[in-house]
């Protein structure tokens, strides 16, 4: 199954049809996919007809754009498909190659987006081989803009320094990758809820949730997510609005974490009975 995070209730756009108000749908393509990779991402994010859908490609100069210390000369392979949607319809988010994209989760994507200042679209997430993520959501930024918005660039170098911060603490720290989205997520609702006016009041949210989630981080990794935060304090957000926004994700993180948890669960009880089962014919010989 495809990984979805839900930031409100939005659901598929199947049988929508074209929003007029918002024009097309948007399909980036990283720019250094050859003719075959782009036509694999075209099946993936369902562009059967591409007269219905405006293609963009983003490249090394976009991520320098939207990011500060971005590399023009990074490759760009993942892709994605933006869909605008009504404000309140929230964000939906799907990463339809699931085993190709191997470190942006799609609740780190909607984090991110929300802190960069996207707030309602479908998107849809792929590539034709495994790469990490991360150029996806320099393209969501240019399609988001293609389409007549403007986005403010400290908030999406921030936004990407965050998708950086995630993606560190789930493979470096190996903190589950759920773990990290709720992590970032509570402590961003608390921000919003506690609006701290310095960068020590910061640190005391996050050293608060990391001790309510049982989180354990070195002073390095700690250090890093302080910093992170602290600039998501300075940023120009209306944090009454963040606050239900973040609210949402917050529930369909939990929802996902309560998956894996039972699911745990079920495989705990498989690897009892086989154990069980084991020790059984071991008694029949003694």
């Amino acid at each position: 199954m495809p990984t979805a995070a839900l930031a409100s209730t939005g659901g598929s756009t199947t049988g929508e049809g074209i929003n007029e108000k918002f024009g097309l749908p948007i399909v980036v393509y990283g720019a250094d996919l050859s003719e075959a990779e782009k036509q694999s991402v075209r099946e993936s994010l369902d562009v059967a007809d591409v007269t219905e859908v405006e293609e963009i490609s983003v490249t090394g100069k976009d991520l320098v754009k939207y990011i500060k210390d971005g590399d023009v000369s990074a490759r760009m392979y993942s892709s994605a498909k933006i869909t605008r949607k009504d404000a309140g319809e929230g964000l939906v988010i799907d990463i339809v190659t699931e085993d190709n994209i191997t470190q942006v989760t799609s609740e780190m994507y909607a984090n991110a987006m929300l802190t960069a200042g996207i707030e309602d679209a479908t998107v849809e997430v792929a590539a034709p081989k495994k790469v990490t993520g991360h150029s996806a959501l320099v393209g969501i930024y240019k399609a988001y803009e293609v389409s007549g918005e403007t986005l403010d660039p400290e908030r999406t170098d921030v936004a990407n320094e965050e998708l950086s911060v995630a993606t560190n603490l789930a493979n470096k720290a190996g903190i589950d990758e759920a773990k990290v989205s709720e992590l970032l997520t509570e402590i961003k609702k608390e921000i919003a809820e506690q609006n701290p006016a310095t960068k020590e009041e910061v640190e005391k949210i996050v050293q608060e949730q990391l001790s309510k989630l049982k989180i354990e981080l070195n002073d390095k990794d700690r250090q890093m997510l302080i910093d992170l935060m602290d600039r998501i304090r300075q940023l120009d957000i209306d944090f009454s609005k963040w606050s239900d926004q973040l609210n949402d994700l917050s529930k369909t993180i939990e929802d996902k974490i309560g998956n894996i948890v039972d699911n745990e669960g079920f495989w705990e009880s498989v690897k009892n009975f086989f154990k069980n089962l084991i020790d059984s014919i071991r008694s029949w010989f003694n």
